[in-house]
């Protein structure tokens, strides 16, 4: 699907809200409480937002199922492992653990979770996609005029994320509590 960056700043706005809900939800399931410790600020999961626009453009509408359901599984586990390396390695913090898990890698992946991911992937495949879509058919005249002050939230999350997560920003406020 050749997509436009406009589009794929929409999309990955909402797939990266739709991650941040379902995280929530699956926290106030599993721990009763709704809000889990996001790296951002805001309501987004950015990992959520990259893999589906991965698998939208690496599969072609006559792609085989094989080959689709191969990208369903390895590109989210890709993009969770990255994700967590990433802010285990400049953080040096987890915000998701799978060390208790069997078939587990560094604790940043699974084999369930890789599981939960093809099946959550196929059916945004199946069905969210194409309703999503439709739906930025619609809005796109109005997501044109949006979309640039979207992209100013996003950098200013990720600056005000980046310094709060730090380890001198922790080192500075440790300091300053003493």
């Amino acid at each position: 699907m050749n997509l436009g960056f406009v589009a794929l700043v929409f999309y990955f706005t909402i797939y990266s809200f739709l991650g941040w809900l379902l995280e929530n939800t699956y926290n106030f399931m599993t721990e009763k409480r709704f809000f889990k410790e996001n790296f951002l600020r805001g309501p987004f999961k950015p990992m959520y937002g990259f893999a589906p626009l991965l698998l939208i453009a690496l599969i072609a509408k006559d792609t085989h199922w094989s080959i689709i359901l191969l990208y369903c599984l390895c590109i989210p586990t890709f993009v969770e492992y990255t994700s967590g390396l990433l802010l285990h390695t400049f953080f040096r913090r987890r915000w998701w653990d799978y060390s208790g898990h069997p078939f587990q890698l560094h604790g940043h992946i699974c084999l369930l979770f890789s599981i939960y991911w093809t099946f959550l992937s196929l059916f945004v495949l199946k069905f969210i996609q194409p309703l999503l879509t439709d739906i930025y058919g619609v809005l796109q005249p109005y997501w044109i005029w949006l979309f640039p002050f979207v992209i100013l939230y996003f950098i200013v999350d990720l600056i005000y994320a980046t310094l709060k997560h730090s380890s001198k920003h922790e080192d500075l406020v440790e300091q300053i509590q003493r």
